[in-house]
């Protein structure tokens, strides 16, 4: 039985990889409905997890949790003092010419959106600044794409999102920052349309955290994870077919996700 890939563990930390489709935090689903609850299910139930850190729930990835208050509190010292670095890979749509950049660009409430939860970029909000690197480009039937790696300045919501479709070049699978919003309130409302499939290729967005870097025990701490299936699949160019959701917080969960390890943490 297994509640997401461990990538490390020992004593003070728990590494994990985040599904993609997995929400962080709890839902009015089951005790496998949301990340949170798999990691108190992992450590027991007399277990205190903190999230220091999260990611949106169709973002895949590394992830860190302390195990006990006094790692938990380390590692929030160091994620408020700017000591972790992550660097994610992402493919969006277009040929980006550029073969590096940065975007400046405030983060604030998009008042104009019929999705509550939308952001954009707006001169009056909060300051946020990402940094991209083309790794390559590539073609398949649907179009040209390009496969970028990308890290964080600031960690403001849905930044990478915002920032990489302000630029012009929205993730693939993108449902609320891509050229239609409603396909993400289809998407909530479990409504979402052959058409629609094929319109956003992959059923989650193409955005995954694939490395972590921390400063702990004296010694820099590199933790790694790859990319998911249907992520390499895209950028293999094969046609990827759509199933159930495994992690809808809205039906009962199986506790098989199918192996324990996607990754091993760099020491």
């Amino acid at each position: 039985m297994t509640l997401f890939p461990v990538l490390h563990e020992d004593a003070d930390l728990l590494v994990l990889h985040k599904p993609a489709g997995l929400v962080c935090h709890p839902t009015k689903g089951d005790a496998w409905s949301s990340l949170i609850s798999r990691v108190r299910i992992h450590l027991g139930l007399a277990a205190e997890p903190q999230m220091v850190h999260r990611l949106d729930r169709e973002t895949s990835g590394v992830m860190v949790f302390g195990k006990t208050p006094e790692a938990s509190e380390e590692l929030r010292r160091l994620w408020q003092t700017g000591l972790v670095t992550k660097e994610y890979v992402a493919i969006v749509h277009g040929a980006v010419r550029e073969e590096s950049g940065h975007i400046d660009g405030p983060l604030g409430k998009d008042e104009a959106s019929a999705v509550s939860v939308k952001d954009r970029v707006r001169p009056d909000g909060a300051p946020a600044r990402t940094h991209w690197w083309r790794v390559r480009q590539f073609t398949r039937p649907e179009g040209e794409f390009s496969l970028l790696r990308v890290r964080l300045d600031t960690g403001r919501k849905h930044q990478i999102r915002i920032h990489l479709a302000h630029l012009g070049h929205p993730l693939a699978g993108e449902k609320m920052y891509g050229a239609d919003e409603t396909l993400y309130l289809r998407f909530v409302e479990r409504r979402l349309s052959d058409a629609d499939r094929t319109l956003l290729m992959l059923p989650n967005q193409a955005l995954h955290a694939a490395k972590l870097w921390i400063p702990w025990g004296g010694e820099e701490r590199e933790f790694v994870s790859p990319p998911e299936p249907s992520f390499l699949g895209f950028l293999r160019g094969d046609l990827l077919r759509w199933a159930e959701d495994p992690f809808d917080p809205q039906r009962p969960h199986t506790p098989d996700l199918g192996g324990t390890s996607t990754g091993a943490a760099s020491d």
